[in-house]
This record gives C-alpha cells, sequence and structure tokens, in this order.
C-alpha cells in the first residue's frame, strides 16, 4: 500500500467532509467516521485538528474534486480503502440520495476507480448496517 502524506489526509479527509455534508447533516457520528480515517493513516497525528484544517478547506474550497488527483496516483489498495470511507459516511444516515451517489459516480470516475466495485463495496457497507 502506498503512503499518504499528511497535507493528502488533509485533502481526502475534506473530500470526506464534503460527502458528510451533502445532505446538508453533519453530525457526530459522520466526523467520529472521518477521524477514524485520519487515524488509520496517521496514528500520532491529532485527528481533531485535522478534521479542523479539513473543514475549513471544504468551506473555502469549490475546487474539492482536485483532491481526487492525489488519490488518482494512489495504488488501487488506498483508491479501494477511501472509496470504503467514503461510503461509510455516506450511509452513516442509513439513507443514499441522487446527489451522494452522484458524488460517487463523479469521484469514482475521476480516480479511475472501477463502478462495479464501487457497488460491491456499498452493497457489502449497507449489509453490515
Amino acid at each position: 500500500m502506498n503512503k499518504l502524506d499528511k497535507e493528502s489526509i488533509i485533502g481526502i479527509s475534506a473530500l470526506l467532509v464534503h460527502a458528510a455534508n451533502i445532505d446538508e447533516i453533519y453530525s457526530d457520528h459522520e466526523k467520529d467516521l472521518i477521524k477514524s480515517f485520519i487515524k488509520s493513516y496517521l496514528k500520532d497525528e491529532d485527528s481533531i485538528k485535522i478534521l479542523k484544517k479539513a473543514e475549513d478547506i471544504e468551506k473555502n474550497s469549490n475546487q474539492l474534486l482536485n483532491y481526487t488527483n492525489i488519490i488518482k496516483q494512489n495504488s488501487m489498495d488506498i483508491k479501494k480503502d477511501i472509496v470504503n470511507h467514503l461510503w461509510k459516511v455516506i450511509i452513516s444516515d442509513n439513507t443514499v440520495d441522487q446527489y451522494e451517489s452522484n458524488l460517487m459516480r463523479r469521484i469514482c470516475g475521476l480516480i479511475y476507480f472501477p463502478d462495479k466495485e464501487c457497488a460491491e463495496i456499498k452493497l457489502k457497507l449497507m449489509e453490515e448496517k
């Protein structure tokens, strides 16, 4: 698995914040899921501080999909992990609306992640709920 640097993690976390915010409900549970993503890559860092930076980026950025370039350059394992975390955040409220589905389709297209695999991850996570 490739290593992601701190800046990349902040950028990808901003993408996760965006996914969480797309339904206009940004819950503590979604924040916890994003912090768990951060901790999975940056064990010794302060996940709360990194989440705050990611939230600031998300608030001020209409170029959020630029962060997909970071993801695109990584291994399929990392892409799969990130898609998995995105779906966890999106389905954490037990619903997936058309905007969330559309966001995932766009992200997967931009990072060259197969639609079929994206759908399988979503299905698996929904069955685990």
